[in-house]
């Protein structure tokens, strides 16, 4: 058993107050992953078919994600498709509806001839494992049987929270083949923890680690977060130090937003640039820390101890498309349209969508609900903000290769104005466009500078519910 660090400070007598929200210039306005953002969805009018949406597409190196939207309890900061709880029976019915669809999706894969495979696997939410020991063996079932994904041969991605590994989930995902498993711890600190609308135990968040230990799933990501109110860098170097003492072969470090209709949106103060400030402080100091005990940084968010496995595939690569996505909040992408369903914060109007997709017939998971068209200025961009998100930076000639164009010629003004700005890597050479460590760490002021005035439009336009 690896030592464990020493426990957490003494909680402050007084409730913490409710988190600042970031300015319009703030660097911390929201995460960016991929693009287009969902919000910059729309209601697809006609309903496309799926088979016609896969036709001709490659489907020899497919990424499959499976969503599913049930949580044990709302985190404050927590904007996901996600409902607290499940009343009796709703979990095993939806299910049954993602197993529908995945019979929908089969059959569309499959419907010009081709046999698709699928290179790598996710599960995530919500919390995966608020599903049951039994229930996880069904999903897994479904993925396997329906959609053909060889879950013991490819990787295969978790997402969990401590109060739901228990050791018969662990027990079927490892048996299963699961390669990764990634824990939202979020704070080892019980009070940064009740700030963040995250009540845990430390002990219990310590036991959680010990038996996803015990369970030797290859790798082990702990995700922490930065800028919780009443943080300070003594707070967040103690919460480094417990995660550091079970040596996880992936740690991800993630700032705390404060978005419309979460918990701690309802009770923001405004604007304060200083906030930002303090959260680039502990941003940089988690970083700093984690590089000098022996890990590698290989995104924003993404710290990987020097020496652990690489649990990934070189076919899949996220700057292309083949994305299939199963379940309720579940994104699929094609290289002509990036589809979905209906997504909402609020829950009231989540349990809505929950409630219409569980009672779907197969037929109506045949066709694309909510989508955005992909043309080839928005695959451009796609291509360059999802490469400059890694902190390898992306090879020039991939994108030559794919576009037959220039990145420096398609994007000059973006680039030039990252270059003013000192984020990118000088060092890199005419071959790779790379951030620079403060071009790393202001990612999520980065990637929107990429969005086209479309996409832009459409998100300004997004009516939160």
């Amino acid at each position: 058993m690896t030592t464990i660090a020493p426990g957490p400070a003494p909680a402050p007598s007084h409730s913490p107050a409710p988190a600042p929200q970031p300015g319009p210039d703030s660097p911390y306005q929201s995460y960016v992953y991929g693009y287009p953002h969902k919000t910059a969805y729309h209601p697809l009018d006609p309903r496309p078919a799926l088979r016609d949406l896969w036709a001709g597409e490659e489907l020899g190196a497919l990424s499959l994600y499976a969503h599913i939207p049930f949580c044990e309890v709302r985190c404050g900061f927590c904007n996901l498709f996600t409902r607290i709880g499940a009343p009796e029976g709703l979990t095993g019915a939806y299910l049954d509806a993602l197993e529908r669809q995945a019979r929908a999706v089969q059959e569309a894969l499959t419907a010009g001839g081709g046999t698709p495979r699928f290179a790598n696997a996710a599960f995530g939410g919500g919390t995966p494992t608020f599903l049951t020991a039994a229930e996880l063996t069904r999903l897994c079932d479904i993925v396997e049987q329906r959609l053909g994904v060889d879950l013991r041969a490819v990787p295969l991605s978790v997402e969990a929270s401590p109060a739901t590994v228990t050791a018969d989930r662990l027990a079927v995902l490892a048996e299963r083949g699961t390669t990764r498993l990634s824990l939202g711890v979020q704070s080892f600190i019980e009070a940064e923890a009740r700030a963040a609308v995250r009540p845990q135990h430390r002990a219990d968040v310590e036991a959680a680690l010990g038996r996803v230990r015990d369970a030797r799933i290859p790798v082990l990501n702990i995700d922490l977060i930065y800028g919780i109110t009443g943080q300070t860098e003594q707070s967040w170097q103690q919460s480094l130090d417990a995660a550091l003492a079970w040596q996880p072969e992936e740690l991800y470090l993630y700032p705390l937003y404060v978005r419309p209709l979460t918990g701690l949106g309802r009770g923001g103060t405004g604007p304060d640039p200083a906030w930002d400030e303090q959260r680039l402080r502990l941003y940089r100091h988690g970083r700093d820390t984690l590089l000098a005990r022996g890990y590698e940084q290989t995104s924003m968010r993404m710290f990987r101890r020097v020496g652990a496995p690489v649990i990934g595939d070189d076919e899949y690569a996220c700057q292309r498309d083949g994305m299939v996505g199963i379940g309720c909040g579940a994104r699929s992408y094609t290289s002509r349209l990036h589809y979905s369903f209906d997504y909402a914060v609020d829950m009231r109007n989540i349990r809505g969508i929950i409630d219409e997709y569980v009672e779907r017939p197969v037929e109506a998971f045949a066709r694309a609900d909510y989508g955005r068209a992909m043309d080839e200025d928005e695959a451009r961009r796609r291509h360059l903000l999802q490469s400059l998100l890694q902190a390898d930076g992306m090879p020039v000639a991939d994108y030559r290769r794919r576009f037959g164009t220039e990145p420096g010629a398609d994007f000059a003004a973006e680039l030039a104005g990252f270059d003013a700005a000192g984020w990118l890597d000088g060092t890199a050479g005419p071959d790779v466009l790379r951030l620079s460590a403060e071009g790393l760490a202001h990612s999520d002021a980065l990637g929107p500078r990429l969005f086209s005035p479309a996409v832009r439009t459409a998100m300004a336009a997004y009516e939160h519910k």
